[in-house]
């Protein structure tokens, strides 16, 4: 009977429990908030801006796409975590997948599970739900093969900028096609516009993460290539289109509430982080500006919604 020690299924419940840490080291609760937040603020922007005279609130299927959006993120994640493994060797020393906490084998396994749920619960949506959350997932691994092969694109964070941002825009592009597809939302030119918002608060924060004022040439930062102001001025120009495409979409002056005003008033968020930036000494550019805008923008889009449908 003691062959039974070490059978395969003991192998399964190690490898779960290897790739369960691994979520819980490299996909913080803050990935899943972001997430949930990032669905129903752009649901509900798109549902208010296509079709304002009709209420929203999430139903089922925004529950699903809520944990569909989950999953593919920790995707998203597995396979960054491969395509970085050289960069991290020296860099992130202290990555699962460098310290062998983790094996590719095993990541890839998680991957495949992710993304046969994925596509599962996308279909019960409809069609065209799944088609747009393959091309996600499919995305997300040409990403890795080019990268393999360019070394421009390894290097030049522009370039891999230009490359890899478009991945989102896919999730972007399922968020708000599917709920046009089942019904929810209306397709107009107004609904597509919407993820002007999204990728302006999105750039806004890459940018303040990756910019700092001291040389980091070893390291993929966007002041490398643009400089400290130049990477600056580029966030900025972000943060103002996201705010200013809610305006131009949403119209607050047509409101009597003055809830629609919020994002705009949210732009004091990235020009405090931009002033402490300037007149302080920290070598980095100061990332909590720039979480807070995201993360307050997605919660004043998400009330908008509702109070003004």
């Amino acid at each position: 009977m003691s062959e039974v020690v070490g059978t395969p299924s003991s192998g399964v419940l190690a490898s779960v429990v290897r790739i369960g840490r691994f979520t819980a080291v490299m996909y913080k609760p803050h990935y899943v908030l972001y997430g949930v937040l990032w669905v129903l603020a752009l649901e509900g922007t798109a549902a208010l801006v296509s079709q304002p005279d009709s209420a929203w609130h999430p139903t089922g299927s925004t529950v699903v796409r809520i944990v569909v959006v989950a999953f593919v993120l920790l995707y998203l994640r597995m396979v960054d975590e491969q395509k970085d493994l050289d960069y991290d060797r020296v860099h992130n020393p202290d990555r699962p997948l460098v310290t062998g906490a983790i094996s590719a084998t095993e990541l890839r396994a998680a991957m495949a599970v992710i993304a046969i749920g994925a596509l599962t619960a996308s279909l019960t949506l409809s069609v065209l739900s799944a088609l747009l959350i393959a091309a996600v997932l499919a995305y997300g691994l040409a990403l890795w093969g080019i990268e393999r092969l360019s070394a421009t694109i390894r290097t030049n964070i522009l370039a891999n900028l230009a490359l890899t941002y478009p991945v989102q825009l896919l999730v972007t592009a399922y968020v708000v096609l599917s709920p046009a597809d089942t019904g929810e939302v209306r397709a107009i030119w107004k609904t597509a516009a919407v993820a002007l918002i999204f990728a302006g608060a999105f750039l806004h924060f890459e940018f303040a993460r990756k910019t700092s004022r001291a040389p980091r040439t070893d390291e993929h930062f966007y002041s490398n290539a643009l400089g400290a102001t130049g990477s600056i001025a580029f966030g900025l120009l972000c943060a103002t289109i996201a705010t200013a495409t809610d305006i131009t979409l949403v119209q607050p002056w047509t409101y009597t509430p003055g809830v629609a005003w919020i994002p705009l008033a949210l732009l004091v968020l990235p020009v405090w982080g931009a002033v402490k930036f300037v007149r302080g000494g920290e070598p980095d550019y100061p990332v909590l500006p720039a979480v807070l805008f995201i993360l307050t923008l997605y919660i004043a889009l998400i009330v908008q919604a509702f109070a003004l449908t």
